[in-house]
């Protein structure tokens, strides 16, 4: 039987090499190999290519690495989370590639399976897809997306045994399981390490054919970051986002799949009791998300997409996020709900990048929008500086074309009938004259 060599963090870090191309797993620092980032950034390891779904957090993970110049590059999905990498692409210290983050772990998943690329609906007609090869599959635009594979893969499992198995906990699986088919050398930093026969074969996430070191490495909270605490979370429900979070769930049916997006949409998970009987999804591989924690933090709990810590209600589930992304796509979540910048007369959705601030934040946005049956969303009815956020035709750029169905502002509920955008319900205190006032856009009425 295979014996998987067992090192220390220092000894890991040693076999990056500079120039190398770098998987690194985890969600948020939830499934992050934090130990081995931190000792390769104590070598003068530069110039990397750095793939995962964020860059850490300030000065932790691959925070570190970014705040000592050894990144030359980042592809990722989600680098906002980190301010840090936000400056170090705005100044230009670092190149970077914003993917979607279904199409990203997706395009690793391909290249681990021996798979060139893919056609995906995701990112059609929005800024991420222009550029790219595209084909009409059963009528509906598709770009294509080249694999993904790397020199080296750093992920992060609770427990492997002797042989190289690995199991994750709860939702640290994440981008974890998809990287470690996907490099040429694989390193995974575990919990706990295991005779072999120790854990059960049907509860083996990872074979041991993958893995070529092990790193025995215990997670402290202070490798937690923002996700160390409930009380970290920095979540505010002020009466009006609550009002919309309410009137939200009253288009929820008993028995949907249903996503939640960041902001305004998490606010409905606090409101879902056992009666209302809707499973609520996360993208970062979690169905049956319950109510968040009076305390405690990732160490006891799974986290959401807002890599908030969470309960888990009974039935549910946990899976990695190219499975979570394949529900999506497949159209195997009925509902999501998301936050919004603008919604056009033509039900195109903008919502992932502000006016003025650069385009490094997608997240999972473009294949909900594009995915969920049916896409809902949640937002004030005008910005900051008073403009409408309904308009004619969005100028921000998409998430998806033409993917709402409902509109949820503090003014009122709009629908789109027949393809037209139509004033279904006015919320209690507003008037026509007022809706009318601040809508842009033409619509219908049909109250």
């Amino acid at each position: 039987m295979k014996q998987v060599p067992r090192i220390s963090p220092a000894q890991a870090a040693a076999l990056v090499k500079t120039g190398d191309t770098i998987l690194v797993g985890g969600f948020g620092m939830t499934g992050n190999p934090t130990q081995v980032l931190h000792a390769l950034a104590e070598t003068d390891t530069c110039d990397l290519t750095y793939i995962a779904n964020n860059v850490g957090e300030p000065g932790l993970g691959g925070g570190r690495l970014l705040r000592n110049g050894q990144i030359k590059k980042a592809i990722g999905s989600f680098f906002t989370s980190n301010p840090e990498a936000v400056a170090a692409a705005q100044s230009g210290a670092i190149e970077f590639e914003v993917m979607p983050q279904g199409t990203l772990v997706e395009a690793i998943r391909a290249g681990g399976a021996g798979i060139g690329g893919f056609f995906t609906p995701t990112a059609a007609g929005t800024v991420l897809g222009d550029g790219r090869e595209t084909k009409r599959i059963g009528g509906r635009l598709h770009v294509f997306q080249p694999a993904l594979r790397a020199d080296a893969a750093l992920i992060r499992a609770w427990s492997a045994d002797t042989t190289g198995n690995l199991a994750y906990r709860m939702t640290e699986q994440n981008f974890n399981r998809a990287m470690a088919t996907a490099a040429d050398l694989v390193i995974a930093e575990v919990e706990d390490c295991l005779p072999a026969g120790e854990l059960r074969p049907e509860n083996i996430h990872t074979p041991g054919c993958y893995v070529d070191y092990l790193v025995p490495a215990r997670t402290t909270v202070a490798d937690l970051g923002s996700s160390a605490s409930i009380a970290d979370s920095g979540k505010k429900a002020g009466d009006l986002r609550m009002k919309l979070a309410r009137r939200a769930l009253e288009e929820l049916k008993p028995g949907e799949i249903v996503n939640l997006g960041v902001g305004i949409p998490t606010l409905v998970a606090d409101l879902i009791t056992p009666a209302h009987g809707i499973i609520l999804h996360t993208e970062n591989g979690m169905l049956g998300v319950g109510p968040a924690p009076e305390s405690g933090g990732a160490l006891d709990y799974p986290i959401n997409a807002s890599k908030i810590p969470v309960t888990a209600l009974p039935g549910s589930s946990y899976f990695d996020s190219a499975d979570s992304f394949a529900m999506i796509r497949g159209g195997h979540v009925d509902t999501a709900i998301m936050g919004g910048l603008q919604v056009d007369e033509k039900a195109n959705l903008a919502n992932w990048a502000a006016p003025g601030r650069p385009l490094l934040g997608v997240g999972g946005a473009m294949d909900l929008a594009s995915g969920a049956k049916r896409l809902i969303v949640t937002m004030t009815h005008a910005s900051r500086d008073g403009s409408s956020k309904i308009v004619p035709a969005c100028t921000l750029p998409l998430t998806a074309a033409g993917a709402v169905d409902v509109i949820i502002t503090e003014l009122a509920v709009f629908r789109f009938l027949d393809g037209r955008l139509t004033l279904t319900e006015l919320m209690g205190g507003a008037s026509l004259e007022e809706v009318k006032t601040k809508t842009e856009a033409a619509f219908e009425i049909a109250l």
